[in-house]
């Protein structure tokens, strides 16, 4: 499959199922959730949600468990709105990069403190 469509699809997915989220999906136990990337096998036939959650770490697992269990209805939904053959099989992680991006700059905040406290001024 062209780059150019693979991509063009994940971008679509990535949208949809944001709008999906926004409209809101009837369980309870999503919070709040933000789409941050879709990944599409080159054969189309795979794709992976990630999603960023926010909340206490229960209340994060709660909406993956959730989100993980309203795949097949995302499916439905996209297939109703997708031009293909075959609708791609829906699974959901979580992205960590935001988790992963405050742990870095809380460590060199750390490290800049500590300079500071120890008058190595650069």
């Amino acid at each position: 499959m062209s780059d150019v469509r693979v991509r063009k699809l994940q971008e679509f997915i990535k949208q949809e199922v944001s709008s999906m989220l926004m409209r809101g999906l009837k369980d309870p136990r999503i919070g709040f959730v933000t789409v941050t990337d879709v990944e599409v096998t080159g054969d189309l036939r795979q794709a992976t949600i990630y999603v960023s959650l926010f909340g206490k770490e229960e209340e994060k697992k709660a909406s993956l468990q959730a989100l993980r269990h309203a795949a097949g209805h995302v499916r439905s939904e996209l297939g109703k709105v997708l031009r293909l053959r075959y609708v791609p099989e829906i699974s959901f992680d979580a992205d960590t990069s935001l988790d992963y991006s405050m742990h870095i700059e809380s460590l060199l905040h750390d490290i800049k403190k500590d300079e500071e406290q120890n008058g190595n001024h650069n």
